[in-house]
């Protein structure tokens, strides 16, 4: 996933001392090389769990719509979330109230720049190892999905699963979802 900030520090200040994950590199933006781009993720950088911003000092914050990833969300352990609803609190960031979604539970919250974002607790446990910034009972484990808003979904559903490889994993609630290896995702 990549994103754009307007604010280098604050950017890093929520990502690294708010989440929890790992300043992995900072390195300029091949395509406009008097910018930033900032790498965040586990300890290794592994795939998965790396969530990118380019730095363009002053970018306002965008407009959620059709064609677009309209929230990240984050795996964590289950048992977790209201350890993270009062972390995030504790910091000014306000969150919405803990949901379910399929066999999951989200809590949804806005980076300082208005990016949205989600912490999924899974009902099915997430193997993969946390950065050890925070306690591992409750540590982001990487990415547990993107959430895309479409006008029509059926273009985006031959895609993911016709040239991706990604299989359909259900439906609820207007959302569709869509899979890659045997995460249980």
């Amino acid at each position: 996933m990549t994103a754009i900030t307007g604010d280098a520090q604050r950017n890093v200040d929520f990502y690294v001392g708010l989440l929890g994950l790992r300043l992995v590199k900072k390195t300029v933006n091949f395509d406009d090389p008097g910018s930033y781009h900032l790498y965040f993720g586990d300890e290794l950088g592994r795939p998965g769990s790396v969530m990118t911003f380019f730095v363009w000092p002053g970018a306002t914050g965008g407009l959620r719509g059709p064609g677009q990833v309209t929230a990240t969300a984050f795996s964590v352990p289950a048992g977790s979330l209201g350890w993270w609803a009062e972390r995030l609190t504790a910091a000014g960031v306000r969150t919405g109230a803990v949901t379910q979604r399929w066999a999951d539970e989200v809590l949804a919250f806005t980076d300082p720049e208005g990016l949205a974002l989600e912490l999924v607790a899974r009902a099915v446990p997430d193997p993969r190892e946390p950065w050890a910034a925070l306690p591992a009972e409750v540590a982001i484990r990487g990415f547990h999905s993107v959430t895309l808003s479409l006008v029509a979904s059926e273009p985006t559903a031959r895609l993911l699963t016709g040239t991706l490889g990604f299989r359909a994993a259900g439906e609820d609630a207007g959302r569709s979802r869509f899979a890659t290896g045997d995460a249980g995702g």
